[in-house]
């Protein structure tokens, strides 16, 4: 048996060679999933490849469960596995970008984010979580009370994307370590090195191994397992929404959480701070390589400052330098593989055939895609009507609010929207106009803090919210009780 340690921890950006973990236990095997750096193509670290046994292993693991965890000793263990995360946010932030290709300065930040969860999730462990209801406040009512609380759901399935691979692990696991739930985390095989650390290092912080375990292997072997079956009670998944529609369609009774995809309108009226609008509108279209679900897929501009905006987006695109995702001072690196690049660099193709034109950017070396600014982008282009998830901003002229709602709401995703706008009664229509899971105002599409209700409408997702308490309130369930008062 193998244990993880503090140092096997913090190494740095040496290939790793990785287990698996089964409640605590590392599992190795002779199948190994070798990840690449996206950038160079160098080896990131392989892991354990594991089968279908395994993943029902892990299952059987969680439901014989063991002492269940206080709120107190719940809050130190996330307490202590944020500290342990700020003492190696370093490494972290190399091994993700080692098997990401996104550059330091996002996955840096992508750690601070994961630093933010915990806190949160370790605050919201300590809070009480029931309701008292009087019975007497009707003719017929009785001296009695109604008293509600919280209790975890048996078992969880989380399974996460590449874009993120800290985050939104930790967006996973720490709301159902808060609320005591097990959980089977089974990673995105493109990026599972960080997955793994992370896993570790919430043993280390004390988490007793049966209420957590991560598994990578073949889709139909682990991840539709975990989907199908019974004993799984809530799966929490992020990522496409053809992939989400499938889960739905195959996960039959349970609760499901899924945070899909989106096309993110960034909306500029003709009153905007121009400043504002070109500074949301860049790092809208470029953090994270493009490669968020909130990520600015369309510019909405308004006809009258069209073409100022465009000029001073274009000659703001130019600081947002790309290249070695290594070099502190890249900005914009990688996205997560070639082919991905190339289907960035078709659907340009594609929209420039239609009559766009490319302003900026547009070249291609491997799954290196620079910033690419593209105006006159017909509204039936592939690149605006579906989710292109990379580093492209696409420009749309609009005639007024009207008409950027309507265009907002024009896609089949509804995840999350901005619009810059002096105007207060404009901004309120937006709200009330636009039909998606955020719309903020002179903002990016994507703001938020870890702490607050997160989740889209349409192919966005089902309208239930993630966020660290609303996903606590997904992997728990309401208990009531009465007693004579």
């Amino acid at each position: 048996m193998e244990t993880p340690t503090a140092a096997a921890a913090t190494k740095k950006t040496a290939a790793f060679d990785l287990p698996c973990y089964i409640a605590g236990r590392a599992v190795r095997s002779d199948e190994r999933l070798t990840v690449y750096n996206p950038y160079n193509g160098a080896v990131a670290g392989t892991v354990a490849s594991l089968r279908r046994a395994q993943t029902h292993e892990a299952i059987e693991a969680a439901l014989k469960a063991g002492e269940p965890l206080t709120r107190y000793q719940r809050f130190e263990i996330l307490n202590k596995a944020r500290t342990l995360l700020l003492e190696r946010a370093e490494a972290f932030a190399h091994l993700i970008t080692a098997e990401s290709g996104l550059c330091l300065r996002e996955t840096r930040y992508e750690v601070g984010r994961a630093c933010d969860v915990l806190q949160f999730a370790a605050m919201e462990a300590l809070k009480d979580d029931g309701q008292i209801f009087s019975c007497d406040i009707t003719p017929k009512g009785k001296a009695r009370k109604i008293f509600t609380l919280r209790e975890p759901h048996r078992l969880v399935a989380a399974i996460t994307p590449f874009n993120h691979p800290l985050n939104q692990v930790m967006h996973k696991i720490a709301p159902a370590i808060a609320v005591g739930a097990p959980v089977v985390l089974k990673p995105s095989e493109k990026t599972p090195l960080t997955a793994v650390r992370c896993v570790e290092l919430m043993y280390e912080a004390g988490l007793p191994g049966w209420m957590l375990s991560v598994i990578v292997g073949p889709l139909d072997e682990v991840a539709e397992e975990l989907v199908v079956d019974g004993r799984v009670e809530v799966v929490s998944f992020t990522g496409s929404a053809e992939i989400g529609k499938k889960i739905a369609h195959k996960a039959g009774y349970k609760k499901l959480i899924l945070e899909l995809g989106g096309n993110a309108p960034l909306i500029i009226l003709d009153d905007a701070d121009m400043d504002l609008a070109v500074r949301l509108a860049t790092e809208g279209c470029y953090r994270n390589s493009g490669q968020r679900c909130t990520a600015v897929k369309r510019l909405l501009i308004h006809e009258a400052v069209l073409d100022t905006f465009t000029e001073r987006f274009v000659e703001a695109s130019k600081a947002y330098t790309y290249g070695d995702p290594m070099d502190p001072d890249t900005r914009v690196g990688t996205v997560i593989d070639e082919p991905a690049a190339i289907r960035l660099e078709t659907v340009v193709q594609q929209a420039v055939e239609a009559g766009a034109q490319v302003l900026l950017g547009g070249e291609r070396q491997g799954a290196l895609l620079a910033p690419t600014v593209i105006a006159d982008v017909p509204r039936d282009a592939e690149m605006v009507v579906c989710e292109s998830f990379g580093p492209l901003a696409p420009i749309m002229a609009i005639k007024d609010l009207d008409d950027a709602i309507d265009l907002a709401n024009s896609t089949a995703y509804g995840l999350s929207s901005g619009i810059v706008t002096k105007d207060i009664n404009k901004a309120i229509k937006a709200v009330k106009g636009v039909r998606a899971g955020t719309v903020n105002i002179n903002e990016v599409p994507g703001y938020r803090i870890e702490f607050s209700p997160f989740g889209g409408v349409k192919d966005s997702g089902l309208g239930i919210k993630e966020g660290v308490q609303e996903a606590m309130k997904g992997m728990s369930v309401v208990k009531t009780f009465s007693l004579p008062w």
